[in-house]
């Protein structure tokens, strides 16, 4: 969840900094209310008052329905606040206007998938990875797949990620029994949850060969370590 929000808060930080450059043009009588309107956007979210953010989002979104930094911005500040039904429902009404919009594709997928709707996560999910190589991305992808019993395309998305050079230097992280965090490198992550798929499978010297190469690249992952004490009682 940490990597989630560190992720939407660069984008949402990214989105304002384009706020004064928007790129449709506005009318003379449209520029000033605009102005005045993202000052004071910008005042709330200082003082952290999300209620005015958000209504000034509004009144922008409102005057302004061709610009869709304006819903992209509302939809961050949704996920944000861990609103993830307002979130879920409002990214996909900025996919409805632009399909490739990530910042919508990525806060769908994550609130959808904190709201337990696994199976609409899971294509924006995949629409994200193919148009950004995001490993993150792909690496929900599989969890997403194994968890909806799609086990084959799963191993695909594993395989796929496994072998992605940049696999090894990026970082996911994982609770640990005594609720801290362990961050592992994503290759390590695909491995163990390739063990999973094998363990679903009761395929048992696939799955340790799995966990295995997982505690090859970081011995002390937990969690690759539990599972494979359970693979052993197989």
């Amino acid at each position: 969840m940490n990597k989630i929000m560190m992720t939407v808060t660069l984008m949402l930080a990214m989105v304002i900094s384009v706020f004064a450059q928007d790129k449709p043009v506005e009318s003379e009588t449209n520029q000033k209310r605009n102005e005045i309107d993202r000052k004071i956007y910008q005042l709330a979210l200082r003082y952290n008052d999300l209620a005015v953010a958000r209504m000034k989002l509004f009144e922008l979104i409102e005057r302004n329905p061709t610009n869709i930094t304006y819903p992209e911005t509302l939809i961050s500040l949704y996920f944000e606040a861990g609103q993830y039904t307002s979130a879920a429902v409002s990214a996909l009404d900025v996919l409805e206007m632009n399909d490739k919009s990530l910042i919508a594709l990525e806060v769908a997928a994550n609130s959808l998938e904190q709201l337990g709707a696994l199976d609409k996560a899971l294509p924006n999910f995949e629409r994200h990875y193919l148009l950004t190589n995001n490993l993150f991305s792909l690496y929900k992808t599989a969890y997403m797949q194994y968890s909806l019993n799609r086990q084959d395309e799963a191993l695909n998305s594993i395989n796929m990620l496994v072998k992605a050079p940049k696999s090894t230097e990026e970082k996911v992280g994982f609770p640990k029994i005594d609720n801290t965090t362990q961050e592992v490198s994503l290759k390590a992550a695909a491995l163990n949850l390739k063990g999973m798929v094998y363990m679903y499978q009761k395929n048992k010297a696939e799955a340790i060969t799995a966990l295995n190469q997982a505690l090859e690249i970081q011995a002390d992952f937990e969690l690759a370590i539990e599972n494979l004490k359970e693979v052993n009682k197989m």
